[in-house]
């Protein structure tokens, strides 16, 4: 289970108890979320595939199956791409797969810590308990930094997407405020 920009593996912990008991589950926060120590450079897919793929070679876990939450997905996507031997399906769900500048100015304008903590307090709290003992904030804009690069430089074009040999299926809610079903019907 991997989770989504400004997330952490516990966001999953409701979940665990719905799968079936016999399949093994696992999650990680990657580098900066969930309290985990920030990676010396900033937020970049690049870094949390790697991180990822470093993970499960350190687990010497078999080929998996990763259910990848929003940037959890692009994450694994990157992963699979590189390292196919290391999975065996991918689901990804409101993944967001077109960025471009005027995406990533669009969803950015968002991603300021000051005006969460005004304006959606209770938010601001979740993310300070959920990041503790790190600063949420310095996660938030590192995450609005990593949405920048992916508008200047898109990791997942339609030629890496087409390269990934691993099983994928792209969901999407139909009410989904930052992924539309359409750049989703694209991706796959």
């Amino acid at each position: 289970l991997l989770h989504g920009a400004l997330g952490a593996k516990s966001q999953f912990e409701p979940l665990v108890p719905l799968l079936p008991p016999d399949l093994p589950v696992y999650s990680l926060n990657l580098a900066g979320h969930g309290g985990g120590p920030f990676p010396n450079g900033p937020f970049r897919m690049e870094t949390f595939a790697k991180e990822l793929v470093t993970w499960l070679e350190e687990k010497q876990l078999p080929k998996v199956r990763v259910l990848g939450y929003s940037m959890g997905g692009y994450v694994a996507l990157d992963a699979a791409r590189q390292q196919p031997d290391r999975f065996s399906g991918i689901f990804t769900l409101a993944s967001k797969f077109h960025w471009t500048p005027e995406t990533a100015q669009q969803e950015t304008a968002k991603l300021q810590p000051d005006l969460i903590a005004t304006k959606v307090p209770a938010f601001a709290q979740t993310l300070q308990a959920r990041h503790a003992p790190q600063d949420w904030s310095e996660v938030v804009r590192r995450t609005a930094n990593l949405m920048q690069h992916l508008g200047q430089q898109p990791l997942l074009s339609a030629e890496a997407l087409a390269s990934i040999t691993v099983p994928v299926r792209i969901a999407v809610g139909d009410r989904d405020q930052m992924v539309s079903i359409e750049e989703s019907l694209a991706a796959f």
